[in-house]
């Protein structure tokens, strides 16, 4: 039943009901004609039978008309008057036809013709419409013709003729218009599943989905903008556009959105929005400008999505961030004050130390015992420089400085320094080395990383012998691959303990530091050096046989280069020095003092920046040995407020830090101060005298030594 009373006959019943009027105009016009070749009683009858079915069919099709759901009863009823309406107008067309005149059986066939082509005109509604208001009045007409006597001497064949030519035209017809009604359906159909679905997923979806015409009316809104805004949606609809903006991002949002043309369409913006309850909460929005047709202006489309959540967490990034960097620069800190404050008192240690032991008037045993104290000190200051080293290196400050070099000389150099050393413990210390030609790399890092190796395999190696293995060999692209090896014979390592022996305080067992000291903190320094070069490091070792650790590393190949010149000795002084020490440490005073003083070098001193500057503004001085730290005034402060006076002396009196401040960027603050050199504390004598005799010379040049202090 649902098949054959389907949803088109409500279309159908829609046009029957509209047309209702006109209906009412031609039936009674129709009547009349047919009282020309009928008797006019017969005329009224049928015209007040049809008045009276569409009458009834106006009643039928009321609830279509108005937009109402009807069920199969109320499709029924007006299928039935439809029937009857049809029969009724072919049924006058019969009695015309029948009544044996010519101008009869004109009309009878006309009127037939216009019930058939009326029924095609709405076949695209319903076929079943088709049906009762088409194929069954066709039929009927077409019986009467064949079987109802006509006008006398008329021949039958041109009205059947005609019927079924108008018959066929209409079936072909009305199939053209089925088949496209078809289509229509299943389009419309498919535009229906479409519509909910995006429907669906408009409605559903979190993110806010507007969509506007150019002037920013909305012309669609997501309902989750309710919940996303706090406000009803028909309300949002009559609200001001940018109203619910934060009024701090309003006007920079209004300028991007302006702007949306002259960005290629489309632009994320993050901004603030204020919802109905004050709350105010982050969004982020993605701007689209959609295309209209004929040239209309186009709409944009904005999805937005809440980006409180993810802004709160940025927030707490950032805090965290700053707190590590905070935490970073108090370790910095900490580490330089550390530094300075390990390395003065070491600086008279070791000094004074040196003095005694080449000291004529000290016995043996005092001799011995100075020397036991400058080997401690010197022991104690590499491990300062130790933790120092390797705190740079763990917060990735130290840079390579890469020169060509022949790693087969360096590795004969260090082996050569450490000969001694493994003599004296009974061992053979051997050299396997390659030749291989220079390359270009940080040779200072490698024999850092190589004397720790070495170092470490004599200290634990109680007989047998040290073999350092150099192999290079080609990588492709004219780098060189450069492993070094160094095996030794000693206690070994446990295979569970390999892996930790390269992180920072660890060594094999503690029985380990016990026995043969050290802080762990070498191979790790070792580890971190090789890394920054790109290479790998490791070791493999048996227990109780010896262990052997290598390293490769991939570097450039070089031409060679000129070998460079021997380091010259302590440097004579070409004429008698005037001398400003600006030091706050007493014993670091009598330090310089004592070690210049078979020199013709006249000291003053100065105990801090305050008193230099005084002491600088009342003399004149050939050089000027600066402290950094001190109390009033530090050594910083002291040098600019020099180098701004306007005494011709202040610019040209060389003026050299000598401070425990050592690390690259404290030598280069000294630099940016107006200093002309670095020495670092603890001090070495020679290097002391060099830079004396340096700086009062008469053909010195600055260049070179500033150049010497940043680097």
């Amino acid at each position: 039943m649902a098949g054959i009373l389907d949803d088109g006959l409500d279309e159908l019943a829609v046009s029957a009901h509209a047309g209702f009027a006109a209906r009412m105009v031609v039936t009674p016009v129709a009547a009349v004609i047919f009282a020309g070749v009928l008797p006019w009683p017969i005329c009224l009858g049928w015209l007040l039978t049809i008045v009276a079915m569409e009458s009834d069919a106006w009643f039928a099709t009321r609830r279509q008309y108005l937009g109402q759901t009807v069920g199969w009863r109320t499709r029924l009823w007006h299928v039935s008057g439809l029937c009857m309406t049809s029969v009724a107008w072919i049924g006058i067309g019969a009695l015309a036809w029948a009544s044996g005149r010519p101008e009869g059986a004109l009309c009878a066939v006309v009127v037939w013709l216009a019930v058939i082509f009326f029924a095609q005109t709405n076949a695209y509604q319903s076929s079943t419409g088709f049906v009762v208001g088409g194929v069954v009045p066709a039929a009927v007409a077409l019986a009467t013709v064949l079987f109802v006597p006509g006008p006398p001497h008329l021949r039958l064949a041109p009205f059947i003729g005609i019927l079924l030519l108008a018959f066929a035209f209409a079936g072909d017809g009305v199939s053209r218009m089925l088949k496209a009604r078809r289509r229509l359906g299943e389009a419309q159909s498919q535009l229906r599943q479409s519509e909910a679905l995006y429907r669906v997923l408009a409605d559903n979806v979190k993110d806010v989905i507007t969509l506007a015409d150019a002037t920013g009316a909305r012309i669609y809104m997501s309902p989750s903008i309710e919940q996303s805004l706090g406000y009803p949606l028909a309300e949002l609809y009559q609200m001001p556009t940018f109203r619910f903006i934060y009024p701090d991002d309003r006007e920079e949002l209004q300028r991007k959105v302006a702007a949306l043309p002259a960005t290629g369409g489309e632009m994320t913006a993050e901004y603030r929005i204020v919802r109905a309850n004050g709350e105010v909460r982050w969004v982020e929005t993605s701007f689209t400008l959609a295309p209209q047709p004929n040239g209309a202006p186009p709409q944009i489309v904005s999805v937005a999505r809440d980006a409180q959540t993810r802004k709160e967490l940025e927030a707490k990034l950032i805090d965290a961030r700053l707190e590590a960097e905070a935490a970073a620069a108090a370790k910095s800190d900490f580490l330089a004050n550390m530094t300075h404050e390990l390395r003065t008192p070491l600086n008279a240690i070791i000094g004074f130390a040196g003095v005694l032991a080449g000291s004529a008037r000290l016995a043996d045993q005092d001799a011995r015992h100075a020397r036991l104290i400058g080997d401690a000190s010197a022991t104690l200051l590499d491990l300062v420089n130790s933790v120092l080293d390797f705190s740079r290196l763990d917060a990735a400050a130290v840079e390579l400085d890469p020169a060509p070099f022949d790693p087969a000389i360096e590795a004969g150099a260090i082996v050569e320094l450490l000969s001694g050393q493994a003599g004296a413990n009974g061992l053979t210390l051997e050299l396997d080395a390659q030749p291989g030609g220079f390359v270009s790399g940080d040779a200072k890092r490698l024999r850092q990383v190589l004397l720790n190796f070495l170092s470490n395999a004599i200290k634990f190696t109680a007989r047998g012998g040290v073999t350092l293995t150099l192999t290079q060999a080609p990588d492709g692209d004219g780098d060189v691959r450069l492993r070094a090896e160094v095996a030794d014979t000693g206690v070994g390592i446990p295979e569970s303990q390999i892996a930790q022996v390269f992180e920072r305080f660890t060594q094999a067992d503690v029985s380990v530091s016990r026995r043969f000291g050290g802080t762990g903190l070498g191979l790790a320094i070792c580890k971190r050096i090789v890394e920054l070069m790109g290479g790998e490091i490791g070791a493999r070792s048996c227990e109780g046989e010896g262990s052997t650790f290598w390293f490769e590393v991939v570097l450039p190949a070089v031409e060679a280069v000129a070998a460079p010149p021997p380091a010259e000795a302590a440097a004579e002084l070409e004429r008698p020095v005037r001398l400003l020490l600006v030091e706050d440490v007493a014993i670091n005073r009598e330090l310089v003092k004592t070690v210049l003083a078979p020199f013709d070098i006249e000291i003053e001193t100065a105990e801090d920046g305050v008193a230099a500057i005084e002491a600088f503004r009342q003399g004149s001085y050939d050089l000027v040995l600066m402290d950094v730290q001190m109390p009033v005034m530090d050594g910083l402060t002291a040098t600019r407020r020099i180098r701004a006076s306007a005494s011709p002396a202040a610019a040209a009196t060389p003026i050299i830090a000598m401070t425990a401040n050592v690390l690259p960027e404290q030598i280069a603050k000294c630099v940016e101060a107006g200093m002309d050199g670095h020495l670092g504390k603890p001090m070495n004598p020679t290097e002391l005298l060099n830079a004396i005799a340096y700086w009062t010379s008469h053909e010195r040049s600055a260049a070179p030594a500033l150049a010497a202090a940043v680097s």
